[in-house]
């Protein structure tokens, strides 16, 4: 376990809270940005959303994409419909219990997460291409492993 420094504080250091609400508002905007851009295929954030989580976690139930995506079961029986029409997802019956389903994401729905990752990429290097100043993308660089870090803590 990680030692906690409880010395006390500089009153010269930031306020932890002010930096999160900062940092909240920040995050939110660049995440809420990305995923505003459709790309070529046209899902449902919802959809991309469960196509993406397919793709990272491996195959699931509805009923646990559901509660990992905090939906109710009948927005994720809608959500998985779509995929599957669009052949994205793949059901089949659970190995362990046949009563249950379980979808798997298509070679297809794979190419489609990766382009749209690749998109993602190209549009976010465009804006810190044109955006930045070099001297601003390396004061970013050591941010990173940080802002890592706490979304690994939360």
């Amino acid at each position: 376990m990680d030692k906690i420094d409880v010395s006390p504080a500089d009153p010269g250091d930031p306020d932890a809270s002010e930096i999160a609400a900062a940092l909240r508002l920040s995050v939110g905007r660049i995440a809420r940005k990305m995923r505003q851009a459709k790309g070529s295929a046209g899902l449902a954030l919802s959809e991309m959303s469960t196509l993406a989580r397919l793709d990272r976690e491996g195959p699931r139930s509805p009923s646990m994409l559901a509660a990992a995506e905090g939906v109710r079961p009948q927005a994720m029986a809608t959500t998985l419909a779509a995929l599957e029409g669009r052949g994205l997802v793949a059901r089949r019956p659970d190995e362990s219990d046949g009563r249950r389903a379980v979808l798997t994401i298509t070679e297809a729905g794979r190419a489609l997460v990766a382009d749209r990752r690749s998109e993602s990429v190209r549009r976010l290097a465009a804006v810190i291409d044109a955006e930045l100043t070099p001297a601003e993308r390396r004061s970013l660089l050591p941010a990173l492993p940080l802002l890592d870090r706490l979304a690994e803590r939360l």
